[in-house]
């Protein structure tokens, strides 16, 4: 989840593609697709046309996803890890910073890992964090959460790893505004091995965009996944970007 939340810069309005007049160069096309949407010589047919448009290219963009998922090789428990290569001294000690202190007795012989994704957060300069909880069944009720047009931000994600190494952990998020998608985003969390403690994950800091066609309500999907494109959560939520943060 970058973005709000969406791992691409500023959820698809890109501080460096500034126009003339300044605004967020996706923030223009926003406009100009609305401006477009409302000329008398288009009707109703076109616009419905580009949503059609629109929602074939995202399910054909997810498409292409899943015919490009590498072809990995076998996988093996933890102990099987440790006893493959044992006499490589390099793989060995990699292998042990790795796994760190992780209990082998527990957790050696189960081959799929577990992730579980207890939060995420949202850290701006200033303000208290705010601290999302991620429902059982992965869809936040209403508006999940508010941001203030033109503030800097960070989003932390805790999780749980547990049975075994997950490799290639990364998210995917993509986020539409009055059904028009504006931002799809992917980011490579890295590898994790199984420990007590949750890991603490922070992205780089990001803006979110500013101006009159930015300010609204959005939806968003964001999808936890792995090497094997195993998904350990999917969330569906909506959020707002308004002139001001919401009240604490």
């Amino acid at each position: 989840m970058s973005g709000a939340v969406s791992g691409s810069r500023n959820m698809g309005f890109d501080d460096n593609n500034k126009n003339k007049d300044g605004d967020d160069g996706n923030t223009s096309k926003m406009a100009s697709s609305h401006q477009h949407e409302g000329t008398d010589d288009e009707g109703a047919g076109g616009s419905l046309g580009r949503q059609m448009s629109e929602a074939s290219l995202s399910a054909a963009e997810e498409e292409e996803d899943d015919d490009s998922k590498l072809q990995l090789g076998p996988q093996y428990t933890i102990k099987e890890h440790l006893e493959k290569d044992k006499d490589d001294e390099s793989l060995r000690k990699w292998k042990e910073q790795l796994l760190g202190s992780v209990d082998v007795t527990n957790i050696g012989e189960t081959l799929d890992p577990e992730v579980k994704i207890i939060s995420l957060a949202i850290l701006s300069p200033g303000r208290p964090d705010i601290v999302l909880m991620v429902p059982e069944n992965g869809n936040p009720k209403g508006t999940w959460f508010t941001l203030k047009e033109g503030s800097k931000y960070n989003l932390k994600f805790t999780f749980q790893v547990n049975n075994n190494i997950v490799s290639g952990l990364r998210y995917t998020n993509t986020v539409w505004k009055t059904g028009v998608k504006v931002d799809r985003g992917k980011e490579m969390l890295g590898t994790f091995s199984p420990q007590l403690e949750p890991y603490n994950h922070v992205m780089p800091e990001e803006t979110t965009p500013s101006g009159m066609f930015a300010r609204g309500s959005y939806s968003a999907r964001t999808k936890f996944l792995d090497d094997d494109n195993k998904c350990y959560l999917e969330i569906n939520y909506s959020f707002d970007i308004r002139k001001e943060w919401a009240a604490v």
